[in-house]
């Protein structure tokens, strides 16, 4: 399974073809986990009725993560691996300790949040 984070969302609405033609793949695979506060930030993104229309569509659509205790176990795992010195946030300690939970990778543009995870972790289109 595959966890996008909001960086791929962000560019498969702006209709990056790649991304797009990669992520539409997965999910006719049903290959994707959705993530509640990856979707929390694209509907905070939302520019309209209509792409918030879209985005609670996919998110409607799409298996999720058993989300109790996540917040804490983000916490956890963020002040394990020392992750604000190294500049990811406790919503990209959120998405690994999903990704940890489900045995996904994740897939992302943002190179912060690469720099923590092992090649292992990564979903590479």
């Amino acid at each position: 399974m595959i966890i996008p984070d909001t960086s791929v969302w962000i560019e498969f609405f702006r209709g990056n073809a790649l991304i797009h033609h990669t992520l539409t793949s997965e999910i006719e695979r049903q290959n994707i986990n959705a993530v509640e506060c990856v979707f929390a930030e694209l509907l905070q993104g939302a520019k309209n009725k209509r792409e918030i229309k879209i985005i609670s569509e996919y998110w409607d659509y799409l298996p999720k993560i058993e989300w109790k205790g996540m917040w804490l176990e983000a916490g956890l795992l963020s002040a394990q691996g020392r992750y604000c010195s190294k500049g990811v946030g406790l919503i990209d300690a959120v998405i690994i300790a999903c990704a940890k939970r489900s045995q996904s990778k994740i897939w992302t543009l943002d190179k912060k949040l690469r720099a923590v995870l092992s090649d292992a972790n990564l979903f590479d289109e």
